[in-house]
């Protein structure tokens, strides 16, 4: 989607980035704080049985999420929801190239916290049998 946004003119580039914004910062809780729960709770639950190394990554890739994302992306996307599209300040492209980058780390941080409760599943999973 960052392809099919640097294609847009600055106005219009804007615009879209303040309205994803407006819907994402409901969207993106609502997933992840289940996924927090349930991650810690698993975590908490299944005690040393096979898999805690990976149930441990994974509640501690999550943490990375969060803290990415209340540290990094947060200040740049309540910032971008201020600024006027026919006059945006001088340094927009920049924030847009840092928020990408921190959001590559957030995603991959997700991506792996997903392996890793996979994985401790299968090695819980394999154990039983």
């Amino acid at each position: 989607m960052h392809v099919s946004l640097a294609g847009l003119d600055d106005k219009s580039q804007i615009k879209v980035r303040q309205a994803l914004i407006l819907k994402l910062r409901v969207l993106v809780p609502a997933i992840f704080l289940p996924t927090a729960v349930s991650g810690v709770a698993v975590l908490v639950l299944s005690g040393s049985e096979p898999g805690l190394f990976f149930r441990w990554a994974g509640v501690l890739a999550l943490l990375i999420f969060i803290l990415v994302t209340l540290i990094g992306t947060v200040p740049i996307n309540k910032g971008a929801l201020e600024w006027k599209p026919d006059a945006p300040p001088s340094n927009w492209k920049l924030l847009i190239r840092r928020w990408e980058l921190l959001d590559v780390v957030r995603s991959s941080a997700a991506v792996l916290a997903f392996a890793c409760f996979l994985t401790a599943v299968a090695l819980q999973y394999s154990s039983l049998q």
